[in-house]
Parts: structure tokens; C-alpha cells; sequence
């Protein structure tokens, strides 16, 4: 059946005031200011909406093209980065990290210096902590906040994590490390003889069209919402994340390879799209990137792969993606592999999320998920 353009734009519009009524019903109940969020259907469309407040404060509404802070999810850019140059031959998943940066003072005083791979890094396997948790680098960010310094580099914020113990020797176990994916984009820029935002810039983000993604690397972002944040928090941060000006309260340009781009819900679901069929560059990929190891004994289907998490036995299939918290912001990234579709959200606040006192963020993920296997079913009868 031929459908003609008028019937293909009243799907269209069907389509964007279900996901536009979703997000407000899940808003009503859940009070956050506001939300964004896109689904990438096969055919390429992408259907986006909003709602809520990009700035109570201001009453300025939320829009789909409103910015905000993926944190984490920036982590896929990192992964496909190193997947495109090793497929060039520039930075292999097995070459020692002593290779790139055993020249560096402090390296030595790393922990499993000598036997961290590229590829325990991008897996969690590295066995190295978290400064991000560290009681010692919260007290330094919030006297940075207080004192409106800039934001630590990479080397100051890994020497949060000199001369601790290991928590397993490379290989034998998983844990999250911001700290590792900062020692990667070392490793990168090293191999490669340029900045790791111009290596994704020109690799991902102008081949593919994400005009609306940008580095976090300044604390005023162009289109970006305020961040809402919990009273209290360790970092010392006020519940309002960014300043009458527009600037943000603290330097984001800290979190780098760790996150490191502010985006929309749009750009997300088309990037996501993209890496997770196999279309996010020229060489094959996708065998290396879901190339995954346990996150847990006890949790053998929740699994995490060359810079993405992956969930290998749920009702809709395997589903690919990452989460994103920062200090105002939450960011879901969700590929359903079986229908074939992508889910992308944002939330200008993380309020009841980080605490996991409310549902919200599994909730809505599953909400929109059943949302995009209707549209897709919409799809194939058109």
C-alpha cells in the first residue's frame, strides 16, 4: 500500500501527541520540571517530544531540541572512538595502557599499572576504583564550586586514585570507573595525535548529522536546561545547577572522556540508532562492541561490552544501551534489538533518581519501549 504524503503526516502527528501524553502522564505523576525524548524507528524516523519546564524558575518551556548533560552516555563515543582507530590499527583492545602512558610520573604509582589492557578499561575489568565516589574528591569539588576554580584535569582528577589498592587484579572481576575512561582518553589523544572531542567530531558527529550534540567543556552551553539537583548533595552543589546568566555553577569540562557532551533526546536516538545496527562507521564493529563480560555472578543476563551496558534476556530481547546521571540530569539510552527500535530520554533533574527512591527512570524506559514496538507495528501497516 502507497500512502500518500497527508496520511504519512497524520501518523506522524498521531504519533508525536502519543509520546507527547506519555511524558506529560508520567510528569503528573512524578513531578520532575521536565523531559525530553525520542524514538528511532528502522525506517529512519524519529519521533520526538517534551514537556515541562527547561527553567521553572523563568517559566521557559522544555522543547524537543532543548539540550541537556548525557553524562555517561558519552562513554558510547569513547568506546566507538577506540573501535574506529583500532580498526585502523592505531590503539588495540589487548595493548598494555603501559604502552601509551607508562611514561607519565604518576603511572606508576596507578594501581595494576603494569597489566591494565585497553580492553579492561572499556569493560569495567580494570580492577581500578572510582574517584567520582571518593570522599576526597568530593571535598575538592566542592571547594572548587565555592571558589568558582576551573575544573580539574584528567591527570589531577586520576590522582585521586594513586597508590590504592587494587580491588582485583585485571580481568577477575567488574567495576564501574569513571577513572578508567579518562585514562582512555589519555591513551587516545596519545595514539592519535589529536584532541578526543576533535577525533569525534570528525568520526561520528558530523558524518552522522548530530549537529545538536556539542562537548560539555565550558560551563555556558548553547540551548542547554537548568539542572535541578538534591539540597544537600555531596559535592556541595546548590539545587539550582546553573546561575541567572545562564552559566552553569560548576565546570563540567571535569567529566571529559568520562561523559563529556551535552545533546538531545534526538541526536541520542539517531546516535544510538546508528551504533547499535552497525552503521556508525565503515568497518565492522558490532561483534567487538557487544563483545561483553558479567557485571555480576549472581545477574548473568546483565552484562556490560566494549563501553555499553547490555541487558541479554528481557521480554523484548536483547536491549542495548547506557544510563547517564550528572549533578541535574538524568539520560537513558535504549536499543531494542528484536523490533529494531531506539529510546532515548532526558530529565533535567535527578531528584528521587540518584537515591533510586522512585521507579521513575525503569519505568518510563518501559513505558516508551511499548510505545515504539506500537509505532513500529503503526509502521508496517501504513
Amino acid at each position: 500500500m502507497v500512502l500518500s504524503a497527508s496520511m504519512t503526516s497524520v501518523a506522524a502527528q498521531a504519533e508525536t501527541a502519543a509520546l507527547r501524553d506519555l511524558l506529560e502522564d508520567f510528569r503528573a505523576q512524578y513531578g520532575f520540571p521536565g523531559a525530553t525524548t525520542a524514538i528511532a524507528l528502522p525506517d529512519g524516523e524519529i519521533v520526538t517530544a517534551a514537556t515541562g519546564l527547561a527553567d521553572v524558575e523563568a517559566g521557559i518551556p522544555m522543547a524537543p531540541d532543548t539540550r541537556m548533560l548525557a553524562a555517561s552516555i558519552g562513554k558510547t563515543f569513547v568506546a566507538a572512538t577506540v573501535l574506529s582507530i583500532a580498526s585502523e590499527g592505531i590503539l588495540e583492545e589487548d595493548d598494555l595502557l603501559a604502552d601509551h602512558l607508562g611514561d607519565r610520573v604518576w603511572f606508576g604509582r596507578l594501581p595494576n599499572a603494569a597489566t591494565i589492557t585497553v580492553g579492561n578499561l572499556l569493560h569495567h575489568t580494570s580492577g581500578l576504583p572510582d574517584h567520582v565516589h571518593m570522599g576526597a574528591f568530593g571535598a575538592e569539588l566542592a571547594r572548587r564550586l565555592a571558589s568558582a576554580s576551573d575544573a580539574l584535569t584528567p591527570e589531577g582528577a586520576i590522582a585521586f586514585v594513586l597508590d590504592s589498592e587494587p580491588l582485583f587484579a585485571p580481568g577477575d572481576g567488574w567495576a564501574y570507573t569513571d577513572t578508567g575512561f579518562l585514562l582512555l582518553g589519555l591513551a587516545l589523544e596519545e595514539a592519535l595525535g589529536e584532541t578526543y572531542y576533535g577525533a569525534v567530531t570528525e568520526r561520528f558527529l558530523v558524518p552522522l548529522g548530530l549537529t545538536d550534540t556539542l562537548p560539555s567543556n565550558d560551563r555556558t552551553i548553547s540551548g542547554l536546561a537548568v539542572g535541578y539537583t538534591v539540597p544537600d548533595n555531596p559535592f556541595g552543589m546548590p539545587p539550582r545547577t546553573m546561575d541567572d546568566s545562564g552559566a552553569l555553577v560548576w565546570d563540567p569540562a571535569m567529566e571529559w572522556t568520562g561523559g563529556g557532551f551535552a545533546s538531545t533526546s534526538r541526536d541520542l536516538a539517531a546516535w544510538g540508532q546508528a551504533l547499535f545496527t552497525g552503521n556508525a562507521m565503515e568497518a565492522p564493529y558490532l561483534d567487538r562492541l557487544l563483545d561483553a563480560v558479567p557485571v555480576a555472578p549472581d545477574a548473568p543476563g546483565i552484562l556490560y561490552g566494549t563501553g555499553v551496558a547490555i541487558n541479554a534476556d528481557t521480554p523484548r530481547g536483547p536491549v542495548y544501551g547506557h544510563g547517564g546521571w550528572i549533578p541535574g540530569y538524568v539520560s537513558s539510552l535504549r536499543h531494542y534489538a528484536d523490533p529494531g527500535v531506539m529510546v532515548a530520554f532526558q530529565i533535567n533533574t535527578d531528584v528521587g533518581i540518584v537515591d533510586d527512591s522512585t521507579d521513575l527512570v525503569p519505568a518510563l524506559e518501559a513505558a516508551l519501549a511499548d510505545l515504539a514496538v506500537g509505532f513500529l507495528r503503526g509502521l508496517e501497516t501504513r
